[in-house]
C-alpha cells in the first residue's frame, strides 16, 4: 500500500518556480500563499500594536475542557488526546488557540505589561472532524486576543482589525455578522425562556439537543440538526438581543457606533450565540460563500469571565480567529492570486568543472544582496539558459576559462538577451542597481 498522509490533513506544496499552478493534488496548499496570509495578519496586527505569542500544541486536559467547554463537541467528540509511556492521558492537543494564550497570560505574570495587552499568534489546532471542505483534523489558524480592557471600543478595533487582514489579503466578498449574548444575567434570563419554550416539544428534540435542554439550552440554537432548526423555525424562538440588559444593550450599541463611523461593514445577526458562561456581550462570525454551505472563515467575542474559569482574577477579554485553510478556499474562489516566491535575480553556472566551485562562491557572495542560486555541476551555455528560466531567474551568469583567468562573468539577461561582462567583484553592485 502506498504511504498516504493521514486523513483530514494537507500537504503545504512549494510552488513552481515557473509560476505555474500545478499541484498533483487539489486539496494540497500552495505553501507559499499559506505563508503569505500569515505575513499578511503579522503586518496588519503588529500596526495595531498586537505582540507575537506562541504556546505549546497540547496542554492539559482540563485547561482545554475548562476553557472549550465540557459540553461542546469538540470536547466530547473532536479531541486528540496524547499518549505516552507511563501517561494516562492527560493532555490534549490544542482545538483552539485561546485557552493556552489565557493560561500562559496568567502563569507568566503578564498583567504586569502595560494593559490592555495584544497578542497575536498562529498555528496548527486539531479536531477530529467529519472531514469535508474547508474542515480538517488538522487545521491552521490566525488567532488575536485583547487581555485586559472591557471597553466596547476594543471590541470594535478587533472587529476592524479582523476585517483589515483579509481586505489586506484581497478578499472582497467577506461579510462580518454581528451579534450580542449579554451579560451572565441576560443569559439566565434567555436560558429560562429557551426550557420553558422547548420542553413541551422534548421529544423533537435531538439527542444532543435533549441533553443541552437542562445544561446548556442556548447551544440548541446552533443545533446541525435540521429537525432542531425546523423546530426552532416553527416556535418562533425569540433572539437573544430581546433579552439583552441595559449595560448590555449599552455596550453593543457603543461597538455598532463605532464600526458604523469607521464604515466597516456587518450584518446584524440574532441568532449567532455562545453557550458558556464566561463569554460576554459582543460576538461575531466572518462569513464567505465561497467557502461552500459551511461558510464561516471564523469569528470571535468577548470572553470575560475565561480567566477566572481557569483559575486567575476576573479578566476582561476579547479575541477573534480564522482559519488559514478557509480564506485560502475563499481566496481561490474569487480569482485572487497572492504573490508567489521569486525565482533567483541571478543563477550562475561554470562552463568546466574546475570551476564550479568559482560558481557557488560568486552566488554565495550574491547572496549578500540578492536571492541567487548555482549549477552543482558544468552545463553547456544553452542548459544554462534553460535551467536559469526553468528557476524564474533574471539573469544567468556564466563562467568559463575566460571568465576565470579575467575575474568576471558573462551576464545575460534572460529577458531581453542583453549580454555583458561584468567584474566578480561588481556583481553585487551591479545587481543591487538592476534588480
Amino acid at each position: 500500500m502506498a504511504l498516504q498522509r493521514p486523513k483530514g490533513t494537507q500537504d503545504h506544496l512549494p510552488d513552481g518556480s515557473s509560476g505555474s499552478h500545478s499541484r498533483t493534488n487539489r486539496s494540497d496548499t500552495r505553501a507559499e500563499a499559506f505563508a503569505q496570509v500569515v505575513e499578511t495578519a503579522r503586518r496588519v496586527l503588529t500596526r495595531g500594536g498586537a505582540r507575537l505569542i506562541q504556546t505549546p500544541i497540547f496542554e492539559e486536559a482540563d485547561l482545554v475542557k475548562r476553557g472549550v467547554g465540557g459540553s461542546t463537541d469538540i470536547v466530547r467528540k473532536e479531541m486528540f488526546t496524547v499518549h505516552y509511556f507511563g501517561d494516562h492521558g492527560g493532555f490534549i492537543l490544542r482545538p483552539e488557540g485561546t485557552a493556552g494564550i489565557v493560561r500562559a497570560y496568567l502563569e507568566n505574570g503578564l498583567k504586569q505589561w502595560p494593559s490592555p495587552l495584544k497578542l497575536w499568534t498562529h498555528g496548527p489546532m486539531f479536531r477530529a472532524e467529519n472531514v469535508q471542505k474547508g474542515r480538517l483534523r488538522q487545521f491552521h489558524q490566525v488567532d488575536y486576543e485583547v487581555i485586559g480592557a472591557a471597553d466596547a471600543l476594543v471590541d470594535a478595533e478587533a472587529i476592524e482589525l479582523m476585517v483589515q487582514v483579509v481586505q489586506a489579503l484581497g478578499l472582497k466578498g467577506a461579510r462580518v455578522k454581528l451579534g450580542s449574548i449579554g451579560d451572565p444575567a441576560d443569559r439566565g434570563h434567555y436560558n429560562d425562556y429557551l426550557r420553558e419554550t422547548f420542553t413541551p416539544h422534548t421529544e423533537r428534540l435531538s439527542d444532543d439537543s435533549k441533553d443541552r435542554l437542562d445544561r446548556n439550552p442556548m447551544r440548541i440554537l446552533d443545533s446541525k440538526s435540521q429537525g432542531d432548526q425546523t423546530l426552532i423555525s416553527e416556535l418562533g424562538v425569540k433572539p437573544m438581543l430581546d433579552f439583552l440588559g441595559e449595560a448590555a444593550a449599552a455596550h453593543f450599541a457603543q461597538v455598532r457606533g463605532y464600526l458604523d463611523t469607521w464604515g466597516v461593514e456587518y450584518d446584524l445577526d440574532p441568532s449567532i450565540v455562545r453557550g458558556l458562561d464566561y463569554y460576554r456581550r459582543t460576538a461575531w462570525e466572518l462569513h464567505h460563500e465561497g467557502v461552500g454551505a459551511k461558510s464561516a472563515l471564523g469569528g470571535g467575542g468577548r470572553y470575560d469571565g475565561l480567566a477566572a474559569e481557569l483559575g486567575g482574577p476576573e479578566t476582561p477579554a476579547v479575541g477573534w480567529a480564522f482559519g488559514i485553510e478557509r480564506i485560502l478556499i475563499a481566496l481561490d474562489a474569487e480569482g485572487v492570486q497572492l504573490p508567489e516566491q521569486a525565482g533567483p535575480l541571478v543563477f550562475v553556472a561554470a562552463l568546466d568543472p574546475e570551476h564550479t566551485g568559482l560558481a557557488a562562491q560568486v552566488a554565495l557572495q550574491a547572496r549578500q544582496v540578492a536571492h541567487a542560486e548555482f549549477a552543482y555541476r558544468a552545463l553547456k551555455p544553452g542548459n544554462v539558459f534553460k535551467e536559469a528560466e526553468r528557476r524564474g531567474a533574471i539573469y544567468a551568469a556564466l563562467i568559463g576559462s575566460d571568465e576565470a583567468a579575467s575575474q568576471n562573468v558573462t551576464l545575460k539577461h534572460l529577458q531581453t538577451g542583453e549580454q555583458r561582462r561584468v567584474a566578480i567583484n561588481d556583481l553585487n553592485a551591479f545587481l543591487l542597481e538592476h534588480p
